[in-house]
């Protein structure tokens, strides 16, 4: 049974930190690429970070946010610093075999996790 699950969210203030987690049960994730996404109310889903050999991050989390990875836990990190209110979304796991990053059609998608920054 493919799952995906994410926790860490919260409200914070701004200029705080979060750490997400995402438990990725049913595969071998070592192979896939996996990655957090995020969505605003209002707002399409917007790409946060990726990684497979690499990461990659878009620009407005550069510097702030960080992405890691346990394959022995099968578990995915956003640890999010210098949190702003334009962060408030909600953030979901992603994982991919064949795309990265990770494609909604072909993709396992987690259900989510609220962050809130004020």
């Amino acid at each position: 049974h493919v799952q995906l699950v994410e926790s860490g969210g919260g409200s914070v203030q701004a200029g705080g930190s979060l750490n997400l987690s995402c438990v990725a049960s049913g595969h071998t994730w070592s192979r896939y690429c996996m990655g957090w996404f995020r969505q605003a109310p209002g707002k399409g889903r917007e790409g946060v970070a990726v990684v497979d050999d690499d990461t990659r991050y878009a620009d407005s989390v550069k510097g702030r946010f960080t992405i890691t990875r346990d394959d022995a836990k099968n578990t995915l990190y956003l640890q999010m610093n210098s949190l702003k209110p334009d962060d408030t979304a909600m953030y979901y796991c992603a994982a991919d075999h064949g795309s990265c990053p990770p494609s909604r059609n072909t993709g396992y998608w987690g259900q989510g996790t609220q962050v809130t920054v004020s």
